[in-house]
């Protein structure tokens, strides 16, 4: 997280904080990290990448809507994924990740996607049913999601006229011009 955003963005490094997937006890890493979002009284903004299956973090397909920071174990389309392009790099079967009630907890959301490979996820997120066969179509439920895609990640919605219709209104209300 430091090498693929936090060096680029003004953000102070007290405020950065990521579980230790090496810890010697990943359960009780996760629970530590979910007492410290806590502590801290809670996440302002998740910045959430979507997987080719729907993952969220690592809440793979299957994952309970209800869950917490915990220890997940990853698809095998998730572990060749990571492995793209990294032949020297065994990934992990493995991970830690918010769960997906931790992350609806955050009091807003960013969702980002980006190429033709993301479209039938983002389709299935945004305009399929809530289901734990897409975990991150449980965004529908947040009440401050914002969803960027470029064209190709977008491909795939049927309701592109409304979405644009709403952006173009929230931009009006946010910007005071009528």
């Amino acid at each position: 997280m430091h090498d693929s955003l936090f060096a680029h963005v003004d953000i102070d490094p007290v405020n950065t904080h990521v579980p230790a997937g090496d810890s010697a006890d990943p359960v009780a890493e996760a629970a530590a990290y979910e007492a410290l979002i806590k502590a801290r009284g809670g996440i302002d903004l998740q910045i959430l990448g979507i997987g080719r299956n729907g993952h969220i973090g690592f809440n793979e397909p299957g994952s309970s809507l209800g869950s917490r920071t915990r220890v997940k174990t990853l698809s095998r389309a998730t572990v060749r994924h990571n492995q793209l392009g990294k032949p020297d790099f065994e990934a992990p079967i493995m991970a830690i990740t918010m769960g997906i009630r931790t992350i609806l907890d955050a009091k807003a959301l960013l969702m980002l996607a980006t190429g033709a490979a993301k479209a039938a996820a983002v389709a299935a997120a945004l305009e399929g049913p809530l289901a734990a066969s897409c975990p991150a179509s449980a965004i529908q439920f947040h009440p401050a999601a914002t969803v960027v895609l470029d064209p190709a990640a977008a491909a795939d919605l049927r309701l592109t006229d409304y979405y644009e219709l709403v952006d173009k209104a929230h931009r009006r209300l946010t910007s005071g011009s009528s």
